[in-house]
């Protein structure tokens, strides 16, 4: 199982536009990639302006296929104008999970 954890942060005033494209790209996940185990969202407590997604994937391929996704290309296209500093993405191979 590979997982990818990435934590964005968004320009103040822009946390409703980076909540909705988020969105888009989960229920794309729900609908169309049965290879993307989880896909989960958050955003930070203190600081609405962080925004962290957790996601699972069976494999590398599962993982590649849903990052070369039109609807990830679209999620992109929206958030690169309004990141406040680059995106941390942490690609992991999962040791543990309680399902």
């Amino acid at each position: 199982m590979l997982t990818i954890t990435a934590i964005i942060r968004v320009k103040r005033g822009h946390e409703r536009v980076m909540r909705d494209a988020l969105l888009e790209v989960a229920e794309n996940v729900h609908a169309d990639e049965p290879e993307t185990i989880g896909f989960f969202i958050s955003r930070d407590l203190e600081d609405p302006c962080v925004f962290t997604t957790y996601e699972r994937f069976v494999d590398r391929a599962a993982m590649d296929r849903h990052n070369n996704s039109e609807v990830v290309a679209r999620f992109f296209a929206i958030a690169k104008p309004i990141l406040d500093g680059a995106v941390t993405l942490v690609t992991s191979s999962e040791l543990s999970a309680k399902a």
